[in-house]
């Protein structure tokens, strides 16, 4: 994933997403929505998701609590 000027990356593990697919496209279709973020990838083999962000607009914390918000927890997150 190719960062855009200014922008930031982190990666955090979501416990519990599994392999099913559908707790793959809950919490990637929630983060897309959530203001500042410019690109998704969930990973459901590792349990990862890959997020790169604008951080004038959002912050690493504020996508946790998103993830947390339709169901899941969260790890905490490394900043690229």
């Amino acid at each position: 994933m190719a960062t855009q000027t200014g922008t930031k990356r982190f990666t955090v593990a979501i416990y519990g997403l599994g392999c099913g697919g559908g707790g793959v496209l809950t919490v990637q279709r929630a983060l897309e929505r959530a203001s500042g973020v410019l690109n998704v990838y969930v990973n459901p083999a590792t349990e990862m998701a890959y997020v790169e962000y604008d951080p004038a607009l959002t912050a690493p914390q504020h996508l946790v609590s998103v993830i947390e918000k339709v169901g899941f927890r969260a790890g905490i997150p490394r900043i690229q």
